[in-house]
């Protein structure tokens, strides 16, 4: 076997010696190896030396011998007439190719037409898609895309939207695999206009979706002779909740909901994935269908089904409390309308329930309340435009925020008596100073700010608990069933009660929190990170903006600014510290879209 022609891992070799059973084989550069035998594969007796440039030869002379075992020898003969060294290196490249040959031990085995066939098929796929791999990785160097590339592109938008963990077209170009890298990409490309909010799918939020519902009917307690009004923005249509006063009793009428979602119900299970209303600037994902909304809003028709509650208050207690399921008149009006009636003194109703609100908003703060009026901006995507704008406060408001306060103590107070089991919110007591405490309704901003880590997180239990904010003994949340899942909750378990149904244990309510709870937190993340992404865009959009921020912390070098007109906070470094609730004035300095971080400087 001395000076034969081998192939070794597809390189050509002559045997140079043979030392027992060990052979030596020596390559073109020369090199040496020693191998097994079974470590290489003879190609010819006569060693020469070969190429890989082999002629082209007429394969369909070996149709006769489809699915055959034949020799290298054999196939060489017929495909070349001459068993050469060099023929023979050919038909071992052709073998090796494995289009139209593949090796069985040392012989060859003849593919069928139908298995080139669809060797060949494979392979011209695998080149088009190196080829469109290829065209969409130069076009991405060039940050732009075509039709073409929309494959690969999907794949890196579902990194960006956090629905995949790879795409491997990142990898070639050099990109993590990463929401934010993906995201970026597509930003930089054009793929993703700026405008687009990608944080609903990156929780993977439900979507609404368009159920048909049925309004049962049932025997209700007729109130239509009460004055019932339904105070809203301008332009809603989707009231859930309106007041009324008779004498000394104050009524709170809330949208029955649960008439439509009872507990255990297919819509039921709806509201707990998705734990409450969705309010983005650029769109609201609804807890409900919207033709439970439209079933159910107060005033969408001449007479309008509620759960209402009665209740008196004598300056501390809340007295005489009646629940039932009713049938109402409600008058929609608005924040400003309302502010006018309040202004002029010309609505008495009103007028005495405003007076109600405040004496017990006064027992409140004599409990131990703390509002920190922290500011509030709402921000709205309307027509490709962003609006930041601060958050209004009136008296129609105070009116409304604290008749609902009053509604949630007492259905608390209710619940907590008749042992229903309903999920109270609560918050412990803070952690804050006789000096704090004494001061609290005069507050700058930075104390307003420092006090926020004095404060004990918010929770929901079965226990009816301190709520620690509002000076409440006990708290639940019962006037937006159509918008809070806990609200619908609470509704369920009520109506049952009234109407002596079975009722859900303590121990399911648990699980529900548990559940819902979880909803929530991203409800809360896909809130936050939606507004901080439209106020990016607005100071994108108005990137020549100036505007006031006050010091509400040092931290080293840096000073802690809270920018009330944006609701947005930067951290500025100072040779000289400045004061703080120093105010200074502002301007943009870089906006990041991906971060959802904007830098300020002090003009």
């Amino acid at each position: 076997m001395n000076n034969s022609l081998v192939a070794y891992k597809s390189k050509p070799a002559r045997i140079a010696n043979i030392i027992e059973s060990k052979f030596e084989l020596e390559f073109a550069d020369g090199s040496t190896l020693k191998v097994r035998e079974k470590d290489f594969r003879f190609i010819h007796p006569e060693f020469t030396q070969v190429t890989e440039d082999c002629l082209q030869t007429d394969l369909s002379i070996l149709a006769e011998f489809q699915e055959e075992t034949l020799s290298l020898q054999e196939i060489t003969e017929w495909l070349f007439n001459e068993y050469t060294a060099q023929n023979a290196w050919c038909v071992c490249l052709l073998v090796e190719d494995g289009l139209y040959f593949y090796w069985q031990k040392d012989s060859i085995f003849v593919r069928p037409t139908s298995q080139v066939e669809s060797v060949q098929a494979k392979r011209d796929a695998e080149k088009m898609v190196a080829e469109s791999l290829a065209h969409c990785i130069d076009n991405l160097s060039k940050h732009t895309f075509d039709k073409q590339d929309e494959p690969y592109l999907k794949e890196i938008s579902r990194v960006a939207l956090n629905q995949s963990k790879t795409a491997k077209i990142l990898s070639h170009i050099g990109v993590e695999n990463s929401p934010d890298a993906a995201y970026q990409l597509l930003l930089k490309i054009n793929y993703f206009e700026p405008n687009f909010n990608p944080y609903p799918a990156r929780f993977d939020i439900p979507k609404d979706e368009e159920i048909a519902v049925q309004v049962p009917t049932i025997e209700r307690v007729d109130l239509t002779h009460l004055t019932c009004y339904a105070i809203d923005n301008d332009g809603s249509n989707d009231a859930d909740d309106a007041i009324s006063i008779e004498g000394d009793t104050l009524w709170v009428h809330v949208a029955d909901v649960a008439n439509i979602v009872p507990s255990g119900s297919d819509l039921d299970v709806y509201a707990q994935e998705r734990g409450a209303n969705f309010y983005l600037p650029n769109e609201i994902i609804h807890m409900l269908p919207v033709s439970v909304t439209k079933a159910s809003a107060l005033g969408a028709s001449d007479k309008s089904d509620a759960l209402s509650f009665s209740f008196e208050f004598d300056g501390e207690h809340i007295n005489n409390i009646k629940v039932m399921q009713s049938v109402i008149c409600v008058t929609n009006t608005t924040y400003n309308e309302v502010d006018v009636l309040l202004q002029e003194g010309s609505n008495t109703e009103l007028t005495q329930i405003k007076a109600i609100g405040e004496l017990h908003k006064k027992f409140r703060n004599n409990q131990g309340a703390i509002n920190l009026h922290l500011p509030s901006v709402d921000v709205n995507f309307i027509d490709g435009k962003v609006s930041v704008a601060p958050q209004a406060t009136s008296d129609s408001r105070d009116l409304v925020a604290e008749m609902m306060v009053m509604a949630g103590r007492t259905m608390a107070q209710w619940t907590s008596e008749n042992l229903i089991p309903v999920p109270y919110a609560l918050q412990d007591k803070g952690s804050f100073t006789e000096e704090f405490l004494a001061k609290k309704d005069n507050l700058t901003l930075s104390e307003s700010f420092l006090a926020i880590k004095n404060f004990k997180r918010s929770a929901t239990s079965v226990k009816p608990l301190l709520h620690y904010g509002l000076g409440l003994s006990a708290y639940l949340r019962v006037t937006s069933p159509m918008r809070r899942y806990y609200d619908l909750l609470a509704h369920q378990q009520i109506i049952n009660f009234i109407n002596n149904k079975p009722m859900l244990s303590v121990g399911r309510i648990k699980e529900i929190i548990g559940s819902v709870n979880m909803a929530l937190a991203d409800v809360g993340r896909v809130d936050r990170f939606s507004k901080d992404h439209f106020k990016c865009i607005y100071l994108m959009q108005n990137s020549d903006w100036t505007g006031t921020g006050i010091v509400v912390d040092i931290r080293g070098d840096k000073a802690l600014f809270m920018i009330p007109e944006l609701g947005m906070m930067d951290q500025i470094k100072f040779k000289k510290l400045p004061e703080l609730d120093e105010e200074m004035q502002l301007k943009v300095g870089r906006v990041n879209l991906v971060e959802k971080s904007v830098s300020f400087k002090v003009i």
